[in-house]
């Protein structure tokens, strides 16, 4: 009998064996299968097409392999030898498990859902305005859907608990969301001051990523838009972190909020005796020589004039605020340069002059204020 008994265990557990081992290795093929076709597409795609298409291996290929193996592995749980103590608290764990790589599997879907939207959209090209506009809106949906996503998992979780107390707590629990959501939004004002201040700024567009703005005395580059900051990479590769809801409660420069060309200035200051006809045409061909120059303005005028020195103007544009930097930085040294070589007596300078020596101050007449 005891022998009968142990080949009958003895059978049980070998065909549970095979029932596992055929559950991974069928997950496997199926997986390996799907994501091999894609794969293979993608390698058969050019490179225009490439550039289109979503990332769907780096994103799902993970989660897709763990769900395929718990949805085998509970497919073929009611034939396994397992005890029900045992059996009851397994088969739980594993419904659990399947709900959170469900939602890891969801959050992968929504960086899928990105790439196709975003990924016909280049930020690095010139006019990049439509561009960066989608980029934002898209950054902050995706974190929003994420959210959703892991509130939405861990109250399936909970309900896949066979409890109904812990049902009726949770369903006391949604019945007082109105209470806590006042008393949460009272206690963390800022937050939720910052998160409408995302939602506002992702569809009212102040700023979008890579956008060009002037924060706090900073010049520097919309680098991240999160839920609750902003982080503006400035010139010198510093990292300002400023709160979503400041770009709503303050004023702040945008230079490429509509375009990105801008204007720019080079200052001269100079002596009457320069001749303005020769700056302005040293000016022109200083600008028809670079390629920063957009060749849209280029204008030459005194816009001042002192008891010592001219303010002369150099006006010039260019295609974004970095390039219209450089050319300013051109025009300068090469605009000194011209005025050193031709006229080198032009530079501003304090004049002095002496009186005759028969005029010296003993000779001058006394002030009114000194008369007896």
């Amino acid at each position: 009998m005891q022998i009968a008994s142990y080949m009958k265990h003895g059978h049980e557990w070998m065909i549970a064996v095979f029932l596992l081992s055929g559950a991974i290795l069928f997950s496997n093929v199926v997986h390996g299968i799907a994501f091999a076709i894609i794969k293979q597409r993608r390698k058969n795609a050019s490179p225009q097409q490439n550039a289109t298409r979503p990332s769907i291996h780096s994103h799902l290929n993970h989660p897709a392999r763990w769900v395929f193996l718990t949805i085998c592995l509970l497919s073929i749980f009611p034939w396994l030898p397992i005890p029900a103590h045992i059996g009851q608290p397994l088969r739980l764990a594993l419904h659990i498990l399947l709900v959170v790589l469900v939602g890891w599997f969801a959050i992968g879907c929504v960086y899928v859902m990105q790439d196709v939207v975003t990924r016909r959209y280049d930020i690095k090209a010139e006019n990049n305005i439509r561009a960066r506009r989608i980029h934002t809106q898209m950054q902050v949906l995706r974190r929003l859907l994420i959210g959703f996503i892991v509130v939405i998992d861990i109250g399936c979780i909970l309900w896949t608990f066979p409890d109904p107390q812990l049902w009726h707590y949770g369903s006391g629990l949604i019945a007082s969301a109105g209470l806590a959501t006042v008393v949460l939004a009272t206690a963390a004002k800022a937050t939720v001051g910052n998160l409408l201040a995302g939602l506002q700024i992702a569809f009212t567009e102040p700023i979008r990523i890579d956008d060009v703005v002037i924060v706090q005395g900073e010049w520097g580059r919309i680098e991240e838009i999160t839920t609750s900051y902003v982080v503006v990479c400035i010139w010198d590769l510093r990292r300002l972190i400023v709160p979503l809801s400041y770009f709503i409660e303050n004023p702040f420069q945008n230079w490429t909020r509509d375009r990105s060309d801008l204007l720019g200035t080079a200052f001269l200051y100079t002596d009457y005796s320069v001749p303005v006809a020769a700056i302005r045409e040293h000016f022109a061909k200083v600008l028809e020589a670079s390629p920063l120059w957009d060749r849209k303005v280029c204008s030459t005028q005194v816009t001042n004039l002192s008891e010592h020195t001219m303010e002369i103007r150099c006006l010039l544009s260019a295609r974004n605020a970095s390039e219209q930097f450089d050319l300013r930085c051109i025009v300068r040294e090469e605009m000194v340069r011209f005025i050193q070589e031709n006229y080198p007596d032009a530079f501003p300078r304090t004049r002095f002059v002496s009186l005759p020596e028969s005029g010296g101050p003993a000779s001058l007449p006394a002030p009114a204020s000194l008369k007896s």
